[in-house]
């Protein structure tokens, strides 16, 4: 059996060494329930170890990347009504498990957005390391214009992708920014025409996943270390990782393939 199992709303699927989770609830624009988040937590996390994997493609089906979660299921369930807090308790096993899990997996993530991007699609789209969007969509951070307050790391996100005057104007004033424009604010890699989306996406998938794997993983991890250490420990990190990707078959490739003045053919080992 597949380590990579669908649940209802999430298809997966690995194609030549790329995990692709396609969010397949379009009639609710894509809106994430318990399920899909606890499904591409674990799933993320196992290809984080898994060495046939050398890239991820988050992407949705219809019209819509993601409404964010779908909070209108939630509140219309029966039961009773929780306790003062239950939100506070429950964040942390639930949505807040999955962008970290996103920004320290050492394995690549690409994010593909057309339509709406709100609430914690954008989130998702912010914790990728790179999202390509068309050119007309729409990126939200709706909380409150909604009555409540921002979670799964927008607040820490937004202000260090775009800076505190932007994001102010995103989470305060509720601004919704088009494609076109987020790749101008730095939000995200790039915005292109909607029939240019699938090739954009194709080719940078595939410089991801042919790249040499040991390295670009590290590399990653070295980027999201440095936000919260000194420079001592951020260099000593370096030389840790230095250490260890030198030692990689892929290291020795392209060594070879620099002094035979050819592409080199990475393996990912």
């Amino acid at each position: 059996m597949s380590a990579y199992e669908s649940v209802p709303g999430l298809d997966l699927r690995v194609d030549d060494g790329v995990l692709h989770l396609v969010l397949n609830r379009p009639e609710v624009r894509n809106a994430l329930n318990d399920e899909m988040v606890a499904a591409m937590y674990d799933t993320i996390e196992t290809a984080g170890s898994d060495e046939a994997v050398r890239a991820i493609v988050l992407s949705a089906a219809g019209d819509h990347f993601c409404s964010g979660f779908d909070i209108v299921a939630r509140n219309q369930q029966s039961a009773p009504k929780p306790r003062v807090g239950s939100i506070q308790r429950r964040l942390p096993r639930q949505a807040h498990r999955l962008i970290p899990v996103m920004l320290e997996t050492q394995t690549p993530i690409v994010c593909v957005v057309q339509g709406w991007a709100a609430g914690i699609g954008l989130n998702l789209a912010l914790a990728a390391d790179f999202t390509i969007a068309v050119d007309d969509a729409k990126f939200w951070a709706p909380f409150v214009d909604r009555g409540f307050t921002p979670d799964s790391g927008a607040t820490w996100m937004l202000q260090e992708r775009v800076g505190v005057v932007k994001a102010r104007r995103m989470l305060e004033l509720g601004q919704v920014v088009s494609g076109a424009e987020a790749a101008e604010w730095e939000l995200i890699h790039e915005a292109v025409p909607a029939a240019g989306l699938g090739a954009a996406v194709d080719e940078l998938v595939a410089k991801l996943s042919g790249s040499a794997t040991v390295a670009l993983g590290l590399t990653k991890w070295l980027l999201h270390t440095a936000r919260s250490t000194s420079v001592d420990d951020q260099l000593r990190n370096e030389a840790f990782a230095m250490e260890l990707s030198s030692r990689s078959d892929d290291f020795r490739e392209g060594l070879a393939a620099f002094k035979d003045k050819r592409p080199p053919d990475y393996q990912g080992r």
